[in-house]
């Protein structure tokens, strides 16, 4: 890490692992990256927040995804830093990274609740995967994330 960022602090962060009926993982494609990576819905906490508040707004606010249930929280909190390309970037430039707050809810919708078309749209395109391969199209920097979830998913669920 560039030493100029190494004392910005680390954005606090939600993500979402959003389960279907057949346990598949929602994940989209964002619209900021061209290339082929893929993610679960996350953002930040507003200040006076309660982090689960924060995960469900974040939902709606990527996917307008409303109609779910909370399945389990992920114990510990996973912190990533930015890759250098990106420090001063992101976020303004006020973060080196974020450290996140993990739930693992189910879908209880149908397909067509899901509109990426939002206020402020983030992702191009979406699709439901396997477990498996939820580590397959991640960007590099979150890979570890990734993996946590995964390893917490197949205790979860047996795949």
């Amino acid at each position: 890490m560039d030493n100029k960022f190494s004392n910005l602090p680390l954005r606090k962060g939600v993500g979402v692992v959003l389960l279907n009926n057949n346990n598949k993982v929602f994940v989209a494609k964002r619209i900021d990256n061209p290339n082929d990576f893929w993610q679960m819905p996350q953002g930040g906490i507003d200040k006076d927040e309660n982090p689960l508040d924060a995960a469900f707004r974040e939902l709606k606010e990527e996917t307008s995804i409303k109609n779910v249930e909370l399945i389990q929280e992920i114990q510990n909190e996973i912190t990533y830093n930015l890759p250098n390309n990106l420090l001063g970037i992101i976020w303004k430039g006020k973060f080196k990274g974020q450290t996140q707050k993990w739930y693992i809810m189910r879908f209880l919708g149908t397909d067509k609740e899901i509109n990426l078309k939002t206020n402020h749209p983030e992702f191009l395109e979406w699709k439901w995967i396997d477990i498996k391969n939820i580590t397959d199209k991640v960007v590099d920097f979150k890979l570890h994330v990734y993996e946590k979830i995964k390893e917490e998913l197949k205790k979860l669920i047996q795949t």
